[in-house]
C-alpha cells in the first residue's frame, strides 16, 4: 500500500534530485489509501516528519476527498459516495440487547442450581453399535409396517439404562435434605432441542415398555416438544436423563445434571473408527458414551460399572429382549 501511495505523488521536475516521501505509521497509510492521498499530500507531525493516522485523517477533511473505489470498466449508473466507516458502524450496532423468554430463564436457573448443588463427576467409555446397527437394518422396514413408526437407536438406549438403573440404584437416586430417596420406577427423560430451547420430556414407567412403545413415546413427545404443546408435568419427575448429541455432530461431552437427578447419559455421533478385536484390527462404528453424576449419591465404582453395563447390553443387543 505504501509504494502504490507515494508513486501516485507528483514526481520532481526533471533533473532535480528526487526528494523521499514522508515516512508514514501504518494506521496513516490505511487511511491514505482508502482516501487515494499521496503522501505529498499529507503534512506529518510525527518525530522526524513522519505521518501520523491523525494527520492523515486531518489531510482527508481538509481535501473532501471521498474513499477511492475500483476503476469501472465500462459506464454504470452513479452511485451515493460510501459512507465513512463510522457511519456504517453507527447503522449497523454490534450488539443486540434481547430479553431471555421464560423458558430459556429456568433452562439457565437448573443447570446453574445444578453446578451449586451436585458433586459432578463425569466418566467415559466407547460402544460399538454393529449390533444394534445390524438388528436395526434388519428388521426396520417390518418393524415400521408393523408398528407404524420408524425404529431408531433411542429405544435400544432406553431399554439398556433401565437395566442398568436396575442394577445400579444409586444412579436412579436423589439427596432429600439428609436423607437419599431411592426410586423403585424409571422414568426416562429425553432431551430435546426445539427453537426455543433444550426441554425434557419423561417417558414415564418405561421399564414397562417395549421398543415399539419407547419409539412412538418418543415421537409423539419431540414432534409436540418441538411445537411448544407439551404440559409442563410432562417435564417433571424424571429419575434419570438421556441426551443425544450426536444428532448435531458431537463426538464427545460432558452433559450436565438434570436436577434433582443423580445422572445423565450423553449419547454421541457414531464413527468409523480402527479397533483391534481379536489380535487384528478392523474397522467398527463407535460411539462414545459420557455418564455424568452426583458424586454425592453415586461412587465412581458404581458409575464405571453402570456404564460398562449400558455398553455390554448395547454390544450384545438380544440380553435386553432375554433380561440377561
Amino acid at each position: 500500500a505504501r509504494a502504490s501511495v507515494e508513486e501516485a505523488a507528483p514526481g520532481p521536475e526533471a533533473g532535480a534530485p528526487r526528494k523521499a516521501a514522508p515516512a508514514a505509521m501504518p494506521a496513516a497509510r490505511r487511511v491514505m489509501a482508502e482516501a487515494g492521498l499521496a503522501a505529498a499530500q499529507v503534512e506529518g507531525t510525527g518525530k522526524g516528519g513522519r505521518i501520523t493516522k491523525a494527520d492523515a485523517l486531518r489531510a482527508l477533511d481538509a481535501s473532501g476527498s471521498p474513499v477511492a473505489r475500483a476503476p469501472e470498466t465500462r459506464e454504470r449508473p452513479s452511485a451515493p459516495p460510501a459512507a465513512p466507516v463510522d457511519e456504517l458502524r453507527a447503522l449497523a450496532p454490534r450488539e443486540e440487547r434481547v430479553k431471555m423468554t421464560r423458558l430459556r430463564q429456568t433452562i439457565a436457573r437448573r443447570l446453574k442450581e445444578a453446578q451449586n448443588t451436585a458433586a459432578m463427576l463425569t466418566t467415559f467409555n466407547e460402544v460399538d453399535m454393529s449390533a444394534v446397527m445390524s438388528a436395526r437394518g434388519k428388521h426396520k422396514e417390518l418393524f415400521e409396517r408393523k408398528h407404524g413408526v420408524k425404529l431408531g437407536f433411542m429405544s435400544f438406549f432406553v431399554k439398556a439404562v433401565v437395566q442398568a438403573l436396575q442394577d445400579l440404584p444409586a444412579v436412579n437416586a436423589e439427596i432429600d435434605g439428609d436423607e437419599i430417596i431411592y426410586k423403585n420406577y424409571y422414568d426416562i427423560g429425553i432431551a430435546v432441542g426445539t427453537d426455543q430451547g433444550l426441554v425434557v420430556p419423561v417417558l414415564r414407567d418405561a421399564d414397562q415398555m417395549s421398543l415399539a412403545e419407547i419409539e412412538l413415546a418418543i415421537a409423539d413427545l419431540g414432534a409436540r416438544a418441538r411445537d411448544g404443546k407439551l404440559a409442563i408435568e410432562e417435564m417433571q419427575g424424571g429419575t434419570f436423563t438421556i441426551s443425544n448429541g450426536g444428532v448435531y455432530g458431537s463426538l464427545m461431552s460432558t452433559p450436565i445434571l438434570n436436577p434433582p437427578q443423580s445422572g445423565i447419559l450423553g449419547m454421541h455421533k457414531i464413527q468409523e473408527r480402527p479397533m483391534v478385536v481379536d489380535g487384528e484390527i478392523v474397522v467398527r462404528p463407535m460411539m462414545y458414551l459420557a455418564l455424568t453424576y452426583d458424586h454425592r449419591i453415586v461412587d465412581g465404582k458404581e458409575a464405571v460399572t453402570f456404564l460398562v453395563r449400558v455398553k455390554e447390553l448395547l454390544e450384545d443387543p438380544e440380553r435386553l429382549l432375554l433380561d440377561l
